[in-house]
């Protein structure tokens, strides 16, 4: 996932006239000018652009540069406004080091491509750096096939705890094709969980409340893809290698120090 888009042709165009023209607007009071001197300064505007084409791409990489903060900000806010359900919500599975000075939060879907790429990049980062706090939010967006799955974990949390659901975590996201209740089975029996309380528990109520409280988070958060994460107050749309966070965490910490 990206945060800009390139902007096309004509808005670029469009831009470009208006930050040149906006200044001498306001001076020269176009609404006053009549139909030929209007006329005549946009010929002059036109010709301008034209003998110096770059001053349109200068004009775009000036408001996708503002643009990217403005979201930034936004971003900022969301997750100040929302801190205490990203780290506090009383559900959420909390792994890594639960006493670790920086959180790493994530939004996930057992059936989204790119979580299961970010997910070895996770566990490099958590298991190499020794003080991240990891929350895992299950947010199944992709069909049924990711709520069957993301009920799956959390009935494996009710009935069998914290490792039990790294466990089934992290079988999940390598799962190959369909789940349904046979491979859901095969797979509780083979890290010797109790199949059938587990399969029971799917339909309870406070995994559908569970699912929902996130997914109610995420919309506060304007968070429409997965992967997307938290880490430390910043919001992270999108896939990122361990290297990237590794960097970010070391920016998070001197920023702190």
């Amino acid at each position: 996932m990206t945060r800009l888009t390139r902007l096309p042709a004509v808005s670029a165009a469009a831009l470009a006239l208006g930050l040149i023209a906006a200044p001498a607007v306001q001076a020269l009071d176009l609404s006053s000018m009549s139909a030929d001197e209007r006329a005549a300064f946009g010929a002059e505007v036109r010709a301008y652009l034209l003998e110096n084409p770059e001053v349109i791409l200068e004009a775009v990489n000036k408001l996708e540069q503002q643009q990217a903060a403005d979201e930034a900000a936004r971003d900022d806010a969301l997750v100040t406004e929302n801190l205490t359900a990203l780290h506090d919500d009383g559900y959420s599975w909390v792994g890594g080091n639960p006493d670790g000075d920086i959180t790493l939060v994530e939004f996930m879907d057992y059936r989204c491509g790119y979580c299961r790429r970010a997910a070895p990049e996770v566990e490099q980062l958590v298991s190499g750096d020794g003080n991240i706090r990891l929350i895992i939010k299950e947010f199944p967006i992709l069909g049924e096939a990711s709520v069957l799955t993301s009920r799956f974990a959390i009935a494996t949390r009710l009935v069998a705890g914290d490792d039990a659901y790294k466990d089934v975590h992290d079988a999940l996201i390598t799962l190959s094709g369909e789940p349904n209740e046979g491979t859901l089975r095969r797979l509780a029996e083979g890290l010797d969980l109790d199949a059938d309380a587990i399969l029971a528990r799917m339909s309870d109520p406070e995994i559908a409340r569970q699912l929902q409280d996130t997914r109610a988070l995420a919309q506060q958060l304007s968070i429409s893809g997965t992967p997307t994460f938290v880490l430390g107050e910043e919001l992270l749309r999108g896939y990122l290698p361990a290297d990237q966070m590794e960097i970010m965490v070391a920016d998070i910490r001197e920023k702190r120090s």
